[in-house]
């Protein structure tokens, strides 16, 4: 990560309404050079709102935004002079081929390096010769894809980029955001994907009703909820309960499950070690647990509309 303290992507007290409806409500966001920020939402979020501020394309309501110290909206050509974008939902000319629609979206930025756009067209399995009307959705991801990293960026702003995008091309996908970033290049990565973002953010902002609720690194984040246990042991379910730092414990076969607390790790295992056990695993937070916790459900849960959001609005209140 670059050594300047100064951020690449820095929005205040955003917000923006679409009539009475408020997409952004004073969102605080912060990216500094050379990392690879996860942008983390549901849909409506807010995640695209602020997307569409930071390219120039609709105007705040409040609060400001800047994309290398530079207002967006007053000043587009210059602020996205090296700035890349990726949609998650591609449109491109019909009539155009693929190399064509490629070549007219990297000419924007002075052209695509005719090295590095052979190498991705062969790697992401891109026939650029057919016309774009006959793309799947992930093909015309693909298009997109090749268009963004074929001409280094300062800036990669990727909205959900890798939507239709099938497991093997997923992973072209995440090896060239680690490439730009080895290269000194800025990554905001707006995704729903948690496994992507755990496997290639440096620092992550969760959004909910388009506010910030968590920001920082992954082990930052992870220091914010518990720990999920596996043993099996003679101690008794009823003993174990009244253990502190103990939650949601349940019997499961042989096996006791439960959550601890990251504060009362270190007396749980002594209190285990005590006990005998024949058999323990442990495993931290996934950020999907970390995410699910703000709309009030368990991971792999759905969120109840209005009384997910009560449940959270709770949660956050205690």
């Amino acid at each position: 990560m670059h050594a300047d303290p100064t951020p690449v992507i820095n929005t205040s007290r955003l917000g923006k309404n679409f009539g009475r409806t408020a997409a952004l409500a004073g969102l605080d966001l912060s990216v500094m050079p050379g990392e690879v920020h996860g942008f983390l939402g549901p849909n409506g979020a807010g995640k695209s709102t602020t997307l569409r501020i930071l390219l120039g394309l609709i105007r705040p309501t409040s609060g400001t935004a800047r994309v290398f110290g530079i207002d967006p909206w007053a000043e587009p050509v210059r602020a996205h002079r090296d700035v890349a974008y990726v949609p998650g939902d591609v449109t491109l000319w019909p009539n155009l081929t693929g190399g064509e629609v490629i070549d007219l979206i990297a000419g924007l930025r002075g052209g695509a390096d005719e090295g590095l756009r052979r190498q991705l067209i062969d790697e992401f399995d891109f026939d650029p010769r057919k016309k774009a009307r006959t793309y799947s959705r992930g093909n015309r991801q693909k298009a997109a894809l090749i268009a963004a990293f074929s001409r280094p960026a300062m800036l990669y702003l990727l909205d959900e980029p890798s939507s239709g995008l099938d497991p093997v091309m997923d992973a072209v996908f995440r090896r060239h955001i680690r490439r730009v970033a080895a290269n000194g290049a800025t990554v905001l990565l707006s995704s729903h994907i948690l496994a992507e973002v755990e496997q290639l953010c440096d620092r992550v902002t969760i959004i909910r009703a388009g506010a910030a609720v968590e920001s920082g690194t992954l082990a930052e984040l992870r220091h914010l909820t518990r720990t999920r246990f596996r043993v099996t042991s003679a101690v008794k379910p009823e003993v174990m309960a009244t253990w502190r730092g103990i939650h949601d414990l349940r019997v499961n076969g042989t096996a006791m499950e439960f959550d601890a607390d990251a504060a009362d790790l270190g007396y749980v295992l002594d209190a285990l070690a005590t006990a005998g056990i024949t058999g323990i695993t442990a495993a931290p937070p996934s950020l999907e647990e970390l995410f699910m916790r703000h709309y009030g459900v368990q991971a792999g849960g759905q969120a109840g509309g209005q009384a997910g959001r009560q449940a959270s609005h709770k949660s956050q209140a205690q």
